[in-house]
C-alpha cells in the first residue's frame, strides 16, 4: 500500500512518533535531519540513526544515506531513509505530498505552504493557514494532539511535563559549556546524585532516583544549561524503548489531519 509520500524535517522522539505512524499505515516517509541531532530520547528516536548508521524502533527500520538518489531503494523496502537536509533544500527534488515540520524548534525554520500539496507543522511557532494548512497542539492537557485548521496552537510553558509530582527536577541540563562524555546509558537506574558522565571536567549528577530515559550522545558540543537527558521517576525500563504517550497523541492529529486535508 502506498498512500504518498511524506517528507518529516526533524527526527526526535516526537517526530519519531509520526513517523512510525505514518509509515505502518501505509505511507512512505523520508526524513530530513541536521548533521549533529542533539536529541535526548535517542533510543526512540530515528535521527539516532545519524550516528549508528540504523535504528529500529518498535519493528520500524530507518537507514542513513547521503544519496538522495537511494532514498527509494530503501523506501521499497520498507526502510525510512534519513538525509541530512537542515534547510529543506532536497524537498524540491523529492517532491512528496505532504510535508510535516516536526523539528519542534518553538519558530518556523522555513516551511511554507509551497512545499507540498498538504504542510503540517507540530507545535509552538506556525500559523495554519498563513504558513502550514494545519497545526497539531503539542502542550501536554486537554487538547494535546488537537488539529487546528486557523490560527496557532497554545505557546510554549516552558515547563517539562509531570511525571509523579516531577516537572523541572527531572530534567539534566549541562552545567557548563564543554563536550559531553557520558558514562551511563538509555535504560540505567540511578540514584540521586549518581554521576552518570562529564561536560568537560565538570560532572554530570542525576537529579533524582529513576531510570535514565534520555541522555544526549557522547561527543557532542554543548553550551551552559543546554538539556542533556532525563531521568523518569517511575524507573520502568521499557518506557526508555517506545514511543510515548504524547508522541501517540501528536501523530494521531497527525493522521487526522492528513487523511481530513487528502483528497
Amino acid at each position: 500500500m502506498n498512500r504518498g509520500l511524506v517528507v518529516v524535517r526533524g527526527g526526535g522522539d516526537i517526530a519519531s512518533g509520526t513517523i512510525h505512524r505514518l509509515t505502518k499505515c501505509g505511507f512512505r516517509v523520508v526524513v530530513l535531519e541536521i548533521d549533529k541531532p542533539t536529541v535526548i530520547r535517542r533510543t526512540v528516536s530515528f535521527a539516532n540513526a545519524l550516528f549508528d548508521k540504523e535504528i529500529t524502533i518498535e519493528g520500524i527500520k530507518a537507514i542513513r544515506t547521503d544519496d538522495i538518489n537511494h532514498v527509494d531503494d530503501y523506501l521499497n523496502k520498507s526502510i525510512i531513509p534519513i538525509l541530512v537536509d537542515e534547510t529543506g533544500k532536497s524537498i524540491d527534488t523529492l517532491k512528496p505530498d505532504i510535508v510535516i515540520d516536526a523539528i519542534l524548534a518553538k519558530k518556523n525554520l522555513g516551511t511554507n505552504m509551497e512545499m507540498a500539496p498538504i504542510v503540517i507543522g507540530l507545535g509552538p511557532g506556525f500559523t495554519a493557514g498563513k504558513d502550514v494548512h494545519a497545526v497539531i497542539e503539542t502542550n501536554r492537557g486537554h487538547d494535546l494532539g488537537k488539529v487546528i485548521y486557523t490560527g496557532k496552537p497554545q505557546k510554549n510553558t516552558g515547563i517539562p511535563g509531570n511525571i509523579e509530582g516531577y516537572t523541572h527536577e527531572r530534567v539534566i541540563r549541562s552545567s557548563n559549556e564543554g563536550i559531553v562524555s557520558t558514562k551511563a546509558s538509555i535504560g540505567d537506574i540511578v540514584n540521586k546524585g549518581d554521576c552518570i558522565g562529564y561536560v568537560d571536567e565538570l560532572p554530570i549528577l542525576a537529579p533524582l532516583d529513576g531510570v535514565i530515559r534520555g541522555l544526549i550522545k557522547s561527543g557532542l558540543h554543548v553550551t551552559k544549561n543546554f538539556k542533556i537527558g532525563d531521568v523518569d521517576p517511575r524507573g520502568k525500563v521499557d518506557h526508555c524503548f517506545t514511543i510515548s504517550d504524547k508522541a501517540r497523541a501528536v501523530a494521531g492529529g497527525v493522521l487526522e489531519a492528513i487523511l481530513t486535508m487528502h483528497k
